[in-house]
């Protein structure tokens, strides 16, 4: 998702305090198998199952499960690189996230690191194509045990959020920032040194949605020919 994590090195961020297995994770999606469990909280069911029926399967985009059950089968996960053709840079990183019960896309998200104008770290970008766009700024940050946030509670234009940006007119866009929309992401190495996500969706003020993720390595592709991964134990020392 992150060619290069140290790019999002800024004032307040340093990125050499976040676990190396976390870095590599970012650096590396493709080759990680994701489970993943989800809890509905009864207060935010009602706007959740809203925002799946009404909006969510027509754009075939952010279909939030609304039970356990919808993830019991798992997650599919799919990563493609967007490579300037001129420079061979990586510019973009598509992730493409289904559940395999449903066949339903959760996720189609393009992720780069940008710049904003009222913060002062480099930004995780995400934008989702959805009738215009809606992209989600979230602010890297690296707690003292290790572990890595990405966090969208921002408090008005220019800074972290949500913005929703459709076209009205030949040269003309309007972009809204939804302050009542975050997302809360929590990387960790739990006691077992196994790498873990929590997600968070709050909506004006209520945590409508938790997704928890386990995230392994692939160890086919490990072992395949010309893929060069390292062992957990690899990451671990580097």
């Amino acid at each position: 998702m992150i060619s290069d994590f140290q790019t999002l090195r800024g004032p307040s961020f340093n990125p050499d305090v976040v676990d190396s297995r976390i870095r590599h994770f970012y650096e590396h999606a493709a080759a990680y198998n994701l489970e993943v469990w989800s809890e509905v909280y009864l207060v935010g069911r009602f706007f959740l199952w809203l925002l799946v029926e009404f909006l969510s399967t027509h754009m075939d985009q952010l279909n939030f499960p609304l039970s356990s059950l919808d993830v019991a089968k798992g997650m599919s996960s799919e990563v493609v690189q967007l490579v300037d053709p001129a420079t061979g840079e990586v510019r973009h990183t598509g992730w493409l996230r289904r559940l395999k019960s449903s066949g339903r896309v959760i996720y189609a998200g393009v992720y780069s690191v940008c710049r904003i104008p009222k913060e002062e770290n480099p930004m995780v970008k995400v934008t989702f194509p959805c009738r215009g766009s809606a992209n989600v700024y979230l602010r890297p940050v690296a707690y003292p045990d290790g572990s890595f946030g990405l966090d969208s509670s921002g408090s008005g234009w220019g800074r972290s959020g949500f913005y929703r940006i459709v076209k009205v007119g030949p040269d003309r866009w309007r972009v809204r920032n939804f302050r009542t929309l975050h997302e809360l992401f929590h990387v960790y190495l739990d006691t077992e040194d196994v790498l873990r996500c929590d997600h968070k969706i709050v909506f004006v003020g209520l945590t409508i949605l938790r997704l928890h993720y386990k995230m392994t390595l692939v160890e086919p592709l490990r072992a395949s020919a010309g893929t060069q991964l390292p062992s957990t134990a690899e990451i671990g020392r580097s």
